[in-house]
């Protein structure tokens, strides 16, 4: 994997760390756009639309290398309506009541593309997440702990909140923020096959 570089437009540390577990060492540069999305969108092609106008507003910082690829991402967990990150803690209750006994989407869209070339594709991926019907003490404790914060849905699948998940179905990966096997396929397909990674995770 000399011959590329990857270059992450994100800086969410699971998202990094994810990469480097398998092999890469991206690039980071985190990109500085207004999230505001239109209401008609639906959750997946909003998530679609953010992960591409993250990666169009780096590719324009970045001076074009063959066999460079930048690659962004936008996760929300979606109920009825789309989940943010809670700015209080009143909201943090309020969406971790809301998820409690009930399944919900996880939703992460993904842009990849070549900078200064037509090679580029844009993604979504939905993982399916059910938790258990946990009590008030569980979520009181667990904003109390300080992990809700910067999370959509008030939560980490791979923190202490995986005690209160009864089973997902699709990609655990893409709860924890980014759907890999998905991205590798897709990235696999840009490439035509000449780019593979050494599976360390």
């Amino acid at each position: 994997m000399d011959n590329f570089q990857m270059i992450l437009a994100s800086g969410s540390p699971r998202r990094i760390e994810m990469m480097r577990r398998s092999g890469v060492e991206p690039l980071i540069i985190k990109p500085e756009v207004d999230e505001t999305v239109s209401s008609e969108l639906t959750p997946e092609q909003a998530v679609m639309y953010l992960a591409l106008k993250k990666a169009l507003a780096v590719e324009e910082q970045v001076e074009f290398k063959e066999n460079q690829w930048l690659i962004s991402a936008d996760t929300i967990v979606c109920r009825e309506t789309i989940m943010g990150k809670p700015q209080d803690e009143a909201e943090a209750v309020a969406m971790l009541s809301d998820l409690r006994g009930r399944e919900h989407r996880v939703i992460t869209g993904v842009a990849i593309l070549s900078p200064g070339t037509t090679k580029r594709k844009v993604f979504a991926e939905t993982t399916k997440v059910f938790f258990k019907d946990y009590d008030d003490q569980v979520i009181r404790d667990y904003i109390a702990s300080g992990e809700v914060w910067d999370k959509a849905g008030a939560y980490a699948i791979q923190g202490g909140f995986r005690d209160q998940v009864d089973h997902i179905e699709g990609d655990y990966d893409n709860v924890v923020g980014f759907p890999w096997a998905r991205f590798v396929e897709e990235l696999k397909v840009l490439t035509e096959g000449t780019l593979d990674f050494t599976q360390t995770r």
